[in-house]
């Protein structure tokens, strides 16, 4: 193919023509450059020559991702200075000949409050490298510092990771409850257009509507099928999370009630379904207001996922997949449909997969979600809306494209088109799933 041809082939990939830069999913720093990694061994032999300031600018050329800005530096009389991002929150700091710190105001509050105080001073026991604190303006702040000497760049990776991650979290958490507390330094949050905010706003409430109508109106019986309904509501738990990418309370919300899930305690599996439900309908009735404001763009330096090699994907569908054909059989295609999407959006949720897996996922949303990403302004025509059949040499182009770009450092990267079951929706998306479970991405 020629260049020409893939430079004006922007419909394979399900997209209009000009490319929109909307993101989905948790951002994560798994996939640095060689660029990347070289600096990170430079900055380890330096750190040993005791060039502590040398080994710094290089440790944070390791942490920089030219797409996200999300790393700066500078020198200034003879200090080294230094911002970074993650999520809602900007991390500062410096470094000198005698040590190495870094902090990042969290709120303001004109006047001291015993439930906030006592959360954060909580918090204090769970950290290992950073500490909640007051600065003298009253800011609540989150702090580390280190002698020169101990501030490998081992250890400035995970005190770092630990700082940004609390003080993102904490923030929005802090603000939602404590309604003295005044939000700081969110001059660097992006704005996202109100197109984007609404076809967001119009999923969330959809998409849980339909999902509960389908627990609670469904012809599964919600208390002899109680796996049936798990899958339908954390599919849409996961789901969520990944297509609308929120921010703040939201955020928070959805992971809590998936830990709630999955906590070991004495609640039966339909309990727990029910808890389920309940939280997703307060979700879905929070005013758009609230809404719109979790929805915005932000740089981010550390990823909260686990990073995992494919074989985890593997035995993810290995787990799970054969729990479909039950459902498929008996023709329940909306609970067979959760299985996969389970599969596909707890991959997304949990893990940090390799490029060419998150690639095929993230396919697999599109396919699957073409009204949504329609409605975003994407030019969708994986599935027509109309007659409900599969584009095949649509989707083949966008694997194609996928392959291009991965092929690189994934060499043996052959997704098996050919054995895809395209007749019906239920049957492309298992066997989409063993396609990407056959891959060889050694």
């Amino acid at each position: 193919m020629s260049l020409f041809d893939r430079l004006f082939r922007a419909s394979n990939t399900g997209v209009s023509t000009t490319q929109l830069d909307i993101k989905f999913g948790r951002y994560t720093d798994s996939y640095k450059t060689p660029l990347n990694y070289q600096a990170w061994e430079q900055s380890l032999a330096l750190f040993e020559e005791d060039k502590y300031l040398d080994a710094y600018r290089t440790f944070f050329q390791y942490l920089r991702d030219e797409r996200e800005d999300n790393v700066r530096w500078w020198t200034e009389d003879g200090i080294l200075r230094f911002e970074l991002y993650q999520g809602s929150k900007k991390i500062t700091g410096y470094a000198n000949d005698a040590k190495f710190q870094a902090e990042s105001r969290i709120a303001y509050s004109e006047a001291l409050n015993v439930g906030f105080m006592r959360r954060l001073i909580e918090r204090n026991f769970i950290l290992q490298f950073s500490r909640f604190a007051l600065d003298p303006d009253n800011n609540l702040t989150i702090l580390f510092d280190t002698p020169k000497v101990d501030a490998s760049p081992h250890k400035l990776y995970i005190a770092l990771r630990e700082l940004a991650i609390n003080a993102d979290k904490q923030d929005d958490l802090l603000l939602d409850e404590f309604k003295m507390l005044q939000a700081v330094e969110a001059d660097h949050l992006q704005e996202i257009p109100l197109l984007e905010k609404e076809a967001k706003c119009k999923f969330i409430r959809e998409a849980v509507s339909s999902t509960l109508r389908e627990v609670l109106e469904g012809p599964l019986n919600r208390e002899q099928y109680p796996g049936a309904i798990a899958y339908l509501l954390l599919n849409l738990v996961f789901k969520l999370d990944y297509l609308v990418k929120p921010e703040g309370y939201m955020m928070e919300e959805l992971e809590r009630i998936q830990r709630q899930y999955f906590t070991k305690d004495n609640k039966s599996n339909i309990d727990k379904n029910l808890l389920l439900a309940k939280d997703l309908q307060k979700l879905s009735e929070r005013p758009k207001e609230e809404l719109f404001k979790e929805m915005y763009r932000v740089r981010s330096t550390f990823g909260i996922t686990t990073p995992v090699t494919h074989d985890k994907l593997i035995a993810l569908i290995d787990t799970e997949l054969p729990q479909m054909d039950w459902y498929c059989e008996n023709g329940y295609l909306s609970v067979a449909l959760s299985i996969t999407g389970y599969i596909v959006s707890s991959g997304l949720f949990n893990y940090a997969l390799p490029k060419p897996d998150r690639d095929l996922l993230h396919l697999y949303m599109q396919i699957t979600e073409g009204e949504y990403f329609r409605s975003l302004g994407f030019k969708n025509d994986f599935i027509d809306a109309s007659s409900g059949s599969i584009n095949r040499r649509a989707i083949k182009r966008a694997i194609e494209d996928i392959v291009e770009e991965n092929k690189g450092q994934f060499p043996r990267f052959n997704p098996r088109l050919g054995e895809v079951d395209f007749s019906t929706l239920a049957k492309f998306c298992r066997t989409y799933l063993l396609m990407i479970k056959a891959l060889e991405l050694n």
